[in-house]
């Protein structure tokens, strides 16, 4: 499937600020079953973004601008050819060593509660890895529903698990947090879905987690929708949370009352105008 992604994020304020530096991870990397045709981040303001690769073999980019700035505005657009693998993530370099993605994070630590589901799960499931985890992904969606605005950045697994709601990345930091429990390595992933259904603009890209199977390798799990990952998704950064895998993270000198919007589309190359 060849798609096309706009992702646009912007700030204003309402008294200018002197200063921003944003760190950027807004740049898919191409593996089996993903090739980037083309991929470009367009600043409204004066800077130079400055490339370079995270300890996850992510693109990183970083800017700093200087005010006075009533607002910033940053656009990422591409063409991606995807191939569904079945969720198996294959043909990208590894940086770091599996156990790396077993730590733990503030976002990611288990409490009794998700413990016990881990355990419960894995006992019921058998010895088979790749069962285990499709049946967490599906215990979660059961214990949870989808639903916006009521979580943020910062709510923890535990926060999530205990509200009983939240959105993509609070179903992945449970996923991340049981598998991680039963010694399975798990990371989390930023990207993007291509609804078919064709959708208005999304208000947020997708989050989604990768977990280390035997005999397999990486696959990618979506436990907010039940699937593992298909042609419709479009990977671009991993980390052992959000905030290790933020596509926009920054901070301003000055200002006040900053408001944030975001607008991201998703769609087939020959259904998207512009």
């Amino acid at each position: 499937m060849r798609l096309r992604v706009h992702h646009e994020t912007v700030y204003r304020y309402a008294t200018p600020a002197t200063r921003a530096i944003q760190v950027l991870r807004l740049t898919p990397r191409g593996h089996d079953g993903q090739f980037v045709i083309r991929w470009r981040i367009d600043v409204d303001q004066d800077c130079r973004l400055e490339a370079t690769l995270d300890p996850f073999g992510d693109t990183l980019h970083t800017f700093t601008v200087d005010g006075p700035l009533d607002g910033l505005s940053i656009v990422a657009t591409g063409e991606v050819e995807t191939r569904d693998t079945d969720g198996v993530v294959r043909g990208h370099v590894e940086r770091l060593p599996a156990q790396v993605y077993l730590r733990d994070t503030a976002l990611t630590k288990p409490n009794a509660r998700i413990r016990d589901l881990a355990e419960t799960v894995a006992a019921y499931a058998g010895p088979n890895q790749i069962d285990i985890l499709h049946a967490i992904m599906a215990a979660i969606r059961e214990r949870l529903r989808f639903e916006v605005d009521l979580t943020d950045t910062g709510t923890s697994a535990i926060e999530a698990f205990d509200l009983g709601h939240g959105v993509c990345q609070d179903f992945t930091h449970i996923f991340l947090a049981a598998a991680r429990h039963l010694g399975i390595p798990a990371r989390y992933v930023s990207g993007y879905l291509y609804h078919h259904d064709e959708r208005d603009d999304q208000n947020a890209g997708h989050a989604w987690g990768e977990a280390l199977v035997d005999d397999l390798g990486w696959v990618a799990f979506d436990p907010a929708n039940g699937i593992c990952a298909t042609d419709a998704y479009v990977r671009v950064a991993v980390g052992l949370d959000y905030l290790g895998a933020a596509p926009v993270r920054g901070a301003r000198y000055g200002g006040s009352d900053e408001s944030l919007s975001v607008t991201v589309r998703v769609a087939e190359s020959a259904r998207m105008a512009g």
